[in-house]
This record gives structure tokens, sequence and C-alpha cells, in this order.
């Protein structure tokens, strides 16, 4: 939720649309490119870590492009 509401929530699935396609057609693999998608490849590496919302940066998720 954080993330979409950085980007104003409709930015978000702008965007996540965007990177969904641009992976699908790169990797031709429905799954592999949603794993690849920028913002669930920063929610899944911090998925454990309990304290990640308290120390997150605005915008984090541009390191996992």
């Amino acid at each position: 939720m954080r993330q979409q509401l950085e980007m104003l929530i409709i930015f978000f699935y702008i965007f996540y649309v965007i990177e969904y396609y641009y992976w699908f057609f790169k990797l031709k693999d429905g799954y592999q490119a949603y794993r690849r998608i920028s913002f669930e490849r920063e929610a899944y590496a911090n998925e454990h870590n309990l304290n990640y919302l308290k120390k997150r940066r605005f915008w984090n998720f541009r390191k996992y492009l």
C-alpha cells in the first residue's frame, strides 16, 4: 500500500502494467514477468523484515528496477 500511495495510486497501476508487459514480452513467461516487477521484488525481498516500513525510504522500489 505504501508503494501505491507514493505514486498516487493511478500511476502505480499504470507503471505496474507497463513493467509487467515489458517483462512478459522479454521473458515470454507470465509468472516470471510478475516476479520481475520492481514493486514485487521489493515486497518479496523484505517480506520477513517486520521493521522494513519504518526504515523504508520514499520511492525505494527504484533500486529494484
